[in-house]
């Protein structure tokens, strides 16, 4: 579907609920910041926000457009990866006063999830003017945070207006433009876990906001060709297959329809390489990378000739000691996480062996790990990489307790359910 379709909602959809996205614009066009001066007509105390990278990007020409409505801007300076901690809201929040009326923000992943999560709390509408085409969060309600060392997703507000200046997006780190292509490609692995959940846990599912996914997945697989060279219709049609991905997420209330295991792998990277200090990929070459590693799980499942000699097999010894050596000095937070949900008080394993033919159609109706590996490397990633910088092992542990990050069911938890302790 079109964005300008999108954006107009679904008033009764089939799935019995109707569905909304209140944003105003989305712009993605070359000089798309021409019409700053025009969509910011009514705001008279602007605060511009950004890292040092995404202002030397962008801050020039955002600035010259808003003129004398714009009263202070936040550079980041870090000299690191910007981190969307308890630090820099604090930092962003110590910007916004009582005349403060818009913010926007010009970058990708964490400068959009700070602006969205600073905005929400203060109640201020906030515009994003994206710098590269690298996720599927501009358009998305959730606001990606590292608090107390953990990956969580805040409910926020929507962005008022995506502006997307074609020019800016194709000169962006070739890795931020292979990020999104992995971004919307993992949607194959969290779409099975969506099927997947609903049929073991008679989670809601939409159905026309899966199907509009694929289409925007299926799309965005034949761009791989036209992405390598930087060709300005190609990063101009990523770029609104991921705000698509973003306002279906918008529609269901939540990340469901573009985040699942494999989101949780990279999540896991991620979170283990800030408490170990160890190097990790951008969030969606690890997505592209990991949707691999799902699709391998899948397989693994699929070789169970006997669901019926499976039962739930779980110690809560074995199980703490492992989180203890994953998470180290965050691992109190992810068992208290787990406790509240008690998810391993249940027994899940009765239900995969009642339903074990239907489960079998779901996981079977996902791309195999021979056909992702190839939609990988079409972007030019190389999954050889991802295991090297990594480690078998601590993709192995991935495997087993990435899922602990998270309030999702997943196929890790079958997989755990099935192997983590026998």
């Amino acid at each position: 579907m079109e964005i300008k379709e999108l954006l107009a909602g679904v008033e009764v959809c089939s799935c019995g609920k109707s569905h909304k996205c209140p944003i105003d614009y989305v712009i993605i066009s070359e000089q798309a910041c021409d019409s700053l001066p025009e969509i910011t007509k009514d705001y008279k105390n602007i605060l511009l926000v950004a890292d040092r990278n995404t202002f030397r990007v962008g801050g020039a020409v955002v600035q010259e457009k808003l003129g004398d409505r714009l009263a202070d801007t936040l550079i980041y300076q870090t000299e690191e990866v910007l981190v969307p901690d308890e630090k820099a809201i604090a930092e962003l929040k110590s910007h916004v006063t009582e005349a403060t009326d818009l913010i926007i923000g010009i970058g990708s992943g964490v400068i959009n999830d700070l602006c969205k999560h600073v905005s929400f709390e203060a109640g201020l509408p906030y515009y994003i003017v994206a710098t590269a085409p690298s996720m599927d969060g501009y358009a998305s309600k959730g606001s990606a945070l590292i608090l107390d060392g953990m990956k969580v997703t805040l409910n926020a507000n929507v962005p008022k207006a995506i502006i997307a200046d074609v020019n800016m997006l194709k000169d962006a780190p070739f890795e931020m433009i292979q990020a999104g292509y992995g971004d919307i490609i993992g949607k194959y692995s969290c779409l099975n876990d969506w099927k997947l959940s609903h049929l073991v846990n008679d989670e809601y599912l939409c159905e026309f906001v899966m199907n509009a996914t694929y289409e925007a997945v299926e799309k965005t697989v034949r761009l791989a060709d036209g992405l390598v060279n930087r060709d300005t219709e190609a990063v101009a049609a990523l770029m609104e297959a991921l705000v698509a991905v973003g306002i279906l997420m918008a529609y269901v209330g939540n990340s469901r329809p573009a985040s699942g295991s494999e989101h949780h792998l990279s999540h896991y990277f991620e979170i283990v390489g800030i408490v170990r200090g160890e190097t990790y990929l951008p969030h969606g070459i690890d997505v592209c990378c990991s949707a691999i590693e799902t699709a391998k799980i899948r397989e693994e499942l699929l070789k169970i000739e006997d669901i019926d000699a499976y039962t739930t097999c779980f110690e809560r010894s074995v199980y703490e000691e492992n989180i203890r050596r994953i998470y180290t000095a965050i691992a109190d937070e992810v068992l208290a996480l787990q406790d509240k949900l008690g998810w391993y008080n249940e027994d899940r394993v009765s239900v995969y062996r009642e339903k074990w033919q239907e489960i079998r159609k779901v996981l079977a109706d996902c791309p195999s790990s021979a056909e992702m590996l190839a939609l990988t490397e079409k972007i030019g990633l190389s999954h050889a990489d991802f295991v090297k910088l990594y480690g078998e092992d601590k993709i192995a542990d991935a495997h087993f307790y990435a899922k602990d990050l998270k309030d999702r069911y997943t196929v890790l938890w079958m997989y755990y359910d099935l192997f983590g302790q026998r």
